[in-house]
């Protein structure tokens, strides 16, 4: 065969050239997306940033208006028009390890200040309340800028799962106060599993070249279409006068009336204190929880050991192994180990409005309740079912807004570990469209119980009962589709 001409190779060098051209412009690297460009369209006028922070800051909504007045008394000024699609970043710079807080400095430098707001030092609420308050204020006095701004406006959270589940839950008291639209939520994964964003396409660990990719992250935000996601409201109903150290996101609530129709086992205590919360991927309760809760403490008092994704999942296999999940310690009561003997579980299958106690496996240490396809970093445990075993079991096939959340059991870390791998199956128990777990203590005095990433002690007790009731939120997030 003829060795190619010089003209050929230079064709050849050309289009690999090309080519490679090609891919450097489209990766992650952001570089056909001009930084001032970007800021323009991201960006909200100077005086709603600065309205915005008076009002977050005083905790009052009317302490920005001396900007809205100052607009409206320059009559030489033409309107000021709003941005094309203003974002609002809220970052934990706890996460992401060293990251953290050179990403906050990047978005800053990216779109102003004003509206980057750590959740160290502005809660999301607040935010709510105050920040879009002052928005919705100045649109009812006529100001057609603040009100496309507010219609406009997009969320980015950088965070891991239980940051961005707890922003959406106070984005969805807009909703509940008749405030609509709800902003649209877009993710930067900066935790360790970070499902939810693995969900919705903005990918599962935070990019090596992020200065650059977080501009294309941010552009994303403002264009990418918006899928529905279900949220599930959980309460815990528990003997009062028992101390509980909650997560940011359970708060205590009054106190509810039990569902008459539903059978229970243990007695109802005289007085109850009563915790709610809502949560976006999964709850579980078990040997699971346990590590979870073993891992965060940890975090919180030794902040060096976890300086990102990497070392935190061998910390989190380090306590996995120390506290039983893979080799079980040697216990009085070998029955112990199973949650069948603390819990009892009722269910409301898809449309129906009847209760249903569901046996729990005698060898299931930890129970959990998906609503995600995404679990531990990526993994399906619920598994893609053939249609035969589905109709068999009476499954349907499961989805991130079908008002159904999918319930397994892991017996233990070794079969936790197979799932994972897709080596072998969970003990699928049901799917539900409410449940109730009831819990008595026994030999138990307490049990671990997490909801998105956020991990907590719960006391029991023999004596009385305690109850966790799940079920589906009305309103559905709106999140920002990446993929």
């Amino acid at each position: 065969m003829d060795s190619p001409g010089p003209e050929k190779m230079v064709n050849r060098v050309a289009v690999r050239s090309s080519v490679i051209d090609s891919i450097k412009r489209c990766s992650l690297s952001g570089i056909r997306i001009p930084k001032e460009e970007l800021r323009q369209k991201i960006t909200m006028p100077e005086y709603l940033r600065l309205a915005i922070r008076d009002s977050i800051a005083s905790k009052d909504i009317d302490s920005g208006k001396r900007y809205f007045d100052a607009t409206t008394t320059a009559g030489d000024k033409p309107p000021l028009a709003a941005a094309e699609c203003p974002l609002v970043v809220f970052i934990n710079s706890k996460s992401g390890g060293r990251h953290g807080p050179a990403l906050k400095a990047r978005l800053q430098d990216l779109m102003g200040e004003e509206q980057v707001f750590d959740l160290n030092t502005v809660k999301p609420h607040v935010f709510v309340e105050y920040g879009l308050g002052c928005l919705e204020k100045f649109a009812g006095l006529g100001d057609n800028c603040a009100k496309e701004t507010r219609e406009r406006l997009r969320i980015v959270v950088a965070g891991g799962d239980g940051t961005v589940g707890w922003v959406l839950g106070c984005l969805g008291e807009l909703h509940n106060q008749g405030r609509d639209p709800v902003p649209p939520t877009a993710i930067i994964p900066l935790g360790t599993g970070n499902d939810l964003s693995r969900s919705f396409g903005w990918g599962g660990t935070f990019p090596f070249s992020w200065r650059a990719a977080i501009k294309k992250t941010l552009d994303k935000a403002t264009n990418a279409p918006t899928s529905r996601l279900d949220s599930w409201k959980l309460l815990i109903s528990m003997p009062a006068g028992i101390d509980l150290d909650t997560p940011h996101s359970l708060k205590e609530t009054e106190e509810v009336v039990f569902d008459q129709g539903l059978e229970i086992e243990g007695k109802l205590p005289e007085k109850i204190s009563c915790y709610q919360g809502v949560f976006y991927n999964y709850f579980s309760i078990g040997m699971d929880a346990q590590v979870a809760y073993g891992f965060h403490h940890l975090r919180n008092e030794k902040p060096y050991l976890a300086q990102g994704p990497i070392s935190n999942k061998i910390i989190y296999s380090g306590y996995s192994c120390k506290q039983g999940w893979f080799f079980t310690p040697c216990m009085a009561d070998p029955g112990l180990r199973g949650l069948k003997n603390i819990l009892r579980l009722h269910v409301k299958r898809l449309n129906s409005s009847e209760w249903e106690v569901v046996p729990i496996p005698s060898n299931v240490r930890s129970i959990v309740a998906l609503n995600l396809h995404s679990y531990a970093s990526g993994r399906n445990p619920w598994g893609k079912l053939k249609p035969e075993y589905m109709e068999k079991k009476g499954f349907v096939e499961a989805n991130a807004d079908d008002g159904l959340l999918e319930i397994f059991g892991f017996k233990h870390g070794w079969h936790a570990s197979f799932v994972m791998v897709e080596l072998i199956s969970a003990k699928h128990i049901a799917q539900a469209a409410a449940i109730r777990f009831e819990l008595r203590g026994g030999a138990w005095k307490r049990g671990f119980m997490q909801m998105d990433g956020e991990p907590w002690k719960q006391p029991l007790q023999n004596e009385y009962s305690t109850f966790v009731d799940i079920e589906r939120v009305p309103f559905r997030s709106m999140m920002i589709n990446g993929a």
